[in-house]
């Protein structure tokens, strides 16, 4: 079954990037010229898919508006003689059927997904962090859409990182299958030393069957009063298994300064109004340092 939905969820309040996130959500942090959301939108197009949810929560209505028409801009731009920029504004709006859903308590990944079951409507669907952007030739989701095609099966997007990651994010029990896809019968969130299956964690993408919302309405809240989901996906494992699919393309935690300050840099040095400026830049600066 082609998978036609995709749900993006950006509720979160990004507090690993105040203070600019105080009146901006990290979702709109730009990568260059472009908010970090617009690469994920754009991934999913990319893709194939056609329908996307993206869960919001209190004060980020500026997502919407980013991603909706703007007549008086686009009214200055052509008389502005800026027909080109004119068009590339209006084709944010008629990228894909954009709806959005306010989460109205921030209670996890899986309450947020739970936010999604009428937007589901019994179908598979793909997950989107909105916190991972992830740039490549051939798009992530992409990657994961073809695996689900394939095998039919619930589908993670997973990386392989250093001991010290894994143990903020997940660990996979996992058997190699074909083609950089592993059978995944078991997971554990934020595992201890002793408890870490593998390296590979999942990194900002899945496709989920619908059983899932089943699944998440009989797990418990966790740690924090949150509903993890990391704790339903390792159910659904442990039931049917799951296909991960070690991605290619280049992640950036837009909640990581680092990262997305390395995002906007590699942006920079790929586009051509800004190249061999930022080139010159970066050979005098590494003079200095």
């Amino acid at each position: 079954m082609k998978i036609r939905k995709a749900v993006i969820t950006a509720a979160g309040y990004g507090t690993r990037m105040l203070p600019a996130t105080k009146s901006m959500p990290k979702e709109m942090l730009p990568i260059l010229d472009k908010p970090a959301i617009q690469y994920i939108v754009e991934e999913c197009v990319s893709a194939g898919i056609t329908d996307i949810l993206i869960i919001l929560s209190r004060g980020k209505q500026i997502i919407e508006d980013h991603f909706d028409r703007s007549p008086d801009l686009e009214r200055q731009l052509r008389k502005s003689g800026k027909d080109g920029l004119c068009k590339k504004i209006k084709k944010i709006s008629s990228m894909a059927n954009i709806v959005y859903v306010r989460q109205a308590e921030q209670l996890g990944l899986g309450h947020a997904v739970l936010c999604a079951k009428s937007f589901a409507g019994g179908e598979p669907f793909a997950v989107l962090y909105g916190d991972d952007v992830i740039i490549g030739e051939d798009p992530a989701i992409a990657q994961l859409c073809r695996a689900y095609e394939k095998y039919g099966k619930g589908i993670v997007g997973i990386k392989e990182v250093s001991a010290e990651e894994v143990m903020k994010y997940d660990s996979m029990k996992l058997e190699a299958l074909e083609d950089g896809c592993f059978e995944i019968t078991d997971m554990i969130e934020k595992p201890l030393p002793e408890q870490i299956f593998s390296h590979y964690s999942i990194l900002g993408r899945c496709i989920l069957p619908p059983e899932i919302f089943d699944i998440l309405e009989q797990t418990p809240y966790g740690k924090g009063g949150e509903l993890q989901l990391t704790d339903a996906m390792k159910a659904l494992a442990n039931r049917e298994t799951m296909i991960g699919v070690d991605f290619t393309g280049t992640r950036y935690d837009m909640g990581n300064k680092l990262s997305a300050l390395t995002a906007s840099i590699e942006a920079g040095l790929k586009n051509p109004e800004t190249a061999e400026g930022l080139k010159e830049y970066i050979k005098k600066l590494a003079e200095q340092l």
